[in-house]
């Protein structure tokens, strides 16, 4: 019952969208507008700041603009031409036909989602009409989303498998691919303008800003997962896995995630690979990062959620970091053999000048 809850309240919401397009008289109210006023009606103003605690968006989102051809797919529908002007429930879906298609799906003041002269598909997510949020899910093709630039966070995302880009601000651009390998999918995104974060399992990139665009390579079954910069230098955070920390103070112990940052530049990339364990459900993980020459610079392996399992950063690879690691190794070592020597030393000394202890007098003992 519940799950039917959500299309039906949102297909009638739709239905009473496209009457107020034709209005009750001869005065009818235009679609956008109309699209305005439901939102009023229902404590939502489509074109309030997002610092006011109004959502941005309309309730229902329309076709604001179509040149070529389209479709889209109503919850419990079939497919049927996108129609300019119309409003369609969340829970749709919809996909241009030909590359020469250009589509600009509105959520309200300045928020749309555009498809510029390719094939596309996409949907919007479909919840409660109580939810101030909007979600996208890219399925194919390249779509752009133009947003205020000082939307709020928590308000939209973009979603596909292997990612979800949350917190844009300005304009994104999004496409997803089959991979050339046909295995996975590949993923460029870029922000054109402002901010945007995208976040994966076991990554998560924290502030995009202009110019700056990176491309995500997913296999199929979601085990692995390949970062690699494009354009500008991007902050990344990496799992690390658990450690167990103790406080030497109180002798308290506590588990802490851990973390590695890297900066993701073009031609650099991240190396994510999975594997499901004979026993149990936590995923074996073991993430590396490559600089631009394709040089191995950081690896570490871990169990999720488990401190029992962490290797730790590993050593380097290159020949001078193992030259350096190989020297530091046996100045360590020396230093504890002489270190070693030198307790040796003193036992001896110390053996040699303590008298040796007076027998006992007969029938002194028990």
């Amino acid at each position: 019952m519940k799950s039917l809850l959500v299309p039906v309240s949102a297909a009638a919401l739709a239905m009473f969208a496209r009457a107020q397009e034709f209005g009750a008289d001869a005065g009818e109210t235009p679609a956008a507008e109309s699209g305005a006023a439901a939102g009023a009606q229902n404590g939502e103003t489509a074109g309030a700041p997002a610092d006011e605690g109004k959502s941005v968006f309309s309730i229902l989102p329309y076709c604001r603009e179509l040149r070529g051809r389209a479709e889209v797919l109503e919850p419990g529908g079939q497919w049927e031409p996108v129609e300019e002007g119309r409003y369609y429930p969340l829970g749709s879906s919809y996909r241009t036909l030909d590359a020469k298609t250009f589509m600009r799906i509105n959520f309200g003041t300045d928020c749309d989602v555009i498809v510029k002269n390719c094939e596309a598909a996409f949907g919007t997510r479909a919840q409660k009409l109580s939810e101030k949020s909007r979600t996208v899910h890219l399925v194919s093709g390249t779509i752009t989303v133009s947003l205020p630039n000082n939307l709020k966070e928590g308000l939209f995302s973009v979603v596909a498998p292997g990612f979800e880009a949350y917190n844009p601000a300005g304009e994104s651009r999004y496409t997803y691919k089959p991979a050339a390998s046909g295995d996975g999918y590949d993923a460029t995104i870029r922000c054109v303008t402002k901010t945007l974060s995208v976040r994966g399992r076991h990554f998560n990139i924290d502030g995009m800003r202009a110019a700056n665009e990176f491309r995500i390579r997913t296999s199929r079954d979601l085990l692995f997962t390949g970062l690699y910069g494009l354009s500008g230098d991007i902050p990344l955070r990496l799992d690390q896995g658990s450690v167990l920390v103790k406080d030497f103070g109180t002798g308290e112990s506590h588990v802490e995630d851990k973390y590695l940052d890297w900066k993701l530049s073009p031609k650099t990339k991240v190396a994510i690979h999975r594997a499901v364990p004979a026993v149990g459900e936590k995923l074996s993980v073991a993430v590396m990062t490559f600089d631009s020459s394709g040089e191995l610079k950081n690896r570490c392996a871990f169990t999720e959620k488990t401190f029992e399992v962490n290797s730790g950063e590993l050593g380097p690879t290159s020949k001078k970091d193992r030259e350096a690691l190989v020297k530091r190794a046996a100045d360590v070592a020396d230093s504890a053999a002489a270190a070693d020597a030198a307790a040796a030393v003193q036992e001896t000394e110390a053996t040699e000048e303590t008298p040796a202890p007076a027998p006992a007098a007969d029938g002194g003992g028990f």
